[in-house]
């Protein structure tokens, strides 16, 4: 499952494992590394995973339960780290700016995530069996909706918040950018032009 910080102190991530337990998981996440850095996340599958790594299929599936289990694994700390920096980090990413600045700047900070990390998330997201009910999406989801009423949006915020999230789509973002050759700065735009219009109902 995907790690979502709930406190500042928490960032270290889940309760410290056994040192061969901590050993093995290094080991799988390792080889899980290795093959999508020769063949993308695409090509990695739980079969191969065991290979790699010299143990039995079941090893990987109670290590990590899915192979949504481990995108979201291989995803963890830099997901625990974007989610420190919109919940506890300095404006106006953080706490401390107008909500729609706040806005702006977390549609930002998450196409810059999907231009680095977009092909494992896109991996994870195909993965999991509700893509919707994974934490993180859940709590993007939740953050964008505290905000939009933040900024005294009575008009159904909750979908509005689906709405939007929806735009920032791994997948959409991805295709833009490689299939029609937009620059993710042009994305960044249009979000801010997007949730501006929203908010002040332009």
């Amino acid at each position: 499952m995907s790690f979502i910080p709930l406190l500042p102190g928490s960032l270290s991530g889940p309760p410290a494992e056994r040192s061969d337990a901590a050993r093995n998981r290094e080991r799988l996440l390792g080889a899980a590394r290795e093959l999508i850095a020769e063949c993308g996340p695409d090509a990695l599958t739980m079969d191969r995973l065991a290979e790699r790594a010299g143990v039995g299929k079941g090893t990987v599936f109670r290590r990590f339960g899915s192979r949504a289990g481990l995108m979201m694994t291989l995803l963890s700390d830099s997901e625990a780290a974007f989610q420190a920096r919109f919940m506890f980090g300095p404006p106006p990413l953080g706490p401390g700016a107008p909500g729609l600045e706040r806005l702006i700047a977390f549609g930002a900070e998450r196409i810059a995530y999907v231009m680095e990390h977009g092909d494992l998330a896109r991996a994870a997201e195909a993965s999991a069996r509700s893509r919707y009910e994974v934490p993180a999406a859940k709590l993007w989801q939740r953050h964008i909706e505290l905000l939009l009423r933040e900024e005294g949006m009575d008009a159904d915020p909750l979908l509005m918040a689906m709405s939007l999230t929806a735009t920032l789509d791994p997948d959409r973002l991805l295709h833009a950018v490689r299939v029609h050759g937009l620059a993710p700065e042009r994305l960044t735009d249009s979000w801010r032009e997007l949730v501006t219009r929203v908010v002040r109902g332009r």
